[in-house]
């Protein structure tokens, strides 16, 4: 019998060091691997049962950017090269498949559609790209955004897109026209500093629940500094039907640092992880209830993270060079 899930006894379960900081990090649909992203400007699968690591070669810069095809067969990676990468998940070498150059500038988030046919894309050049996912030709451009695009996320009917920017802006698109049907203001992931002359905020994880009525949104609030990025984690829960924030969490303890990551359990809790100059941590909220309920306190900085697929662990990438694992479930 598997054992149940109980956020209060998690606790560390694998951890991995690597020769640089990490950027990102996903789990693949089995939860064999851990793709993650280092400043090395490599990719690297990582097999959680045997820990071998497969270095995957392509990219001349950092990955921010990485989703896996609903097939489980491939992973995209977009990096701050421009370029958006297809590799194969199985194999004992792994080399780029496809290579596309996507955006001019910063290429800093990749989405694939839920059925597998497209992927969607955005950048420092503004611009909310739509591609086949068969033969990478661009199938739509979507202009609006005025500032740096930093997260998008397909709506689990395939036929919605939510992107957000620098300054808060959340934009909800048609996928078949692109039309922009709305844009919603998330004021909270936003600040503009006079002292430094510099906005700061923006969406650094932007995620649907499973069944499409809220959206998550993961960033920085109450900022006191924009040149140190001195703030609070914020994580953000919206109805998408309404446009409405349906709640705010914040951490118990004003922690400084950004919420980098966002997960929302299919048993209806939300994970945060965040990272910042009071070291990593990850938050566990539920329901209406704006402070967490359990708090975990990292070894260093969280940079990325993501839910493995069966809901039972959460892989953390750090700025020391760990790739970490936690398991929500009492230590046997």
């Amino acid at each position: 019998m598997a054992p149940q899930i109980d956020v209060k006894k998690t606790h560390l379960a694998l951890a991995h060091k690597h020769g640089s900081p990490l950027i990102s990090c996903r789990f693949d649909l089995s939860g064999r691997f851990v793709f993650f992203g280092a400043q090395d400007f490599r990719v690297w699968r990582w097999e959680i049962g045997t820990e071998k690591k497969v270095e995957m070669k392509g990219h001349d810069s950092w990955v921010r950017g990485m989703a896996l095809h609903p097939d489980g067969k491939s992973l995209l990676t977009a990096g701050f090269d421009g370029r958006v990468i297809w590799w194969p998940v199985e194999g004992e070498v792994l080399a780029a498949q496809r290579t596309l150059e996507a955006h001019q500038g910063w290429a800093r988030a990749v989405a694939i559609s839920p059925d597998g046919s497209q992927l969607a894309t955005v950048g420092n050049d503004l611009l909310v790209k739509v591609w086949s996912m068969g033969d990478a030709k661009l199938i739509r451009q979507m202009e609006g955004h005025q500032r740096h695009v930093y997260h998008v996320a397909f709506h689990p009917d395939g036929k919605q897109l939510a992107t957000g920017d620098l300054m808060g802006n959340l934009f909800h698109w048609e996928v078949s026209t692109g039309k922009m049907v709305r844009k919603l203001a998330v004021a909270a992931l936003h600040k503009y500093d006079k002292g430094f002359g510099a906005d700061i905020g923006g969406f650094r994880d932007l995620r649907f629940s499973r069944d499409g009525k809220r959206l998550a949104c993961a960033g920085i609030t109450n900022v006191t500094n924009a040149f140190a990025g001195v703030g609070n984690p914020l994580v953000e829960l919206w109805d998408w039907e309404t446009g409405k924030q349906h709640v705010q969490h914040l951490a118990k303890a004003k922690i400084k640092g950004v919420a980098w990551g966002v997960a929302l359990h299919p048993q209806g809790f939300l994970i945060g992880a965040a990272g910042g100059s009071d070291g990593g941590h990850l938050f566990f909220w539920k329901g209406q209830q704006k402070e967490e309920f359990h708090h975990i306190k990292l070894p260093d900085t969280a940079r990325d993270m993501d839910l493995s697929p069966d809901g039972m662990f959460v892989v953390t990438a750090h700025h020391d060079g760990h790739l970490r694992i936690n398991k929500l479930t009492e230590k046997v």
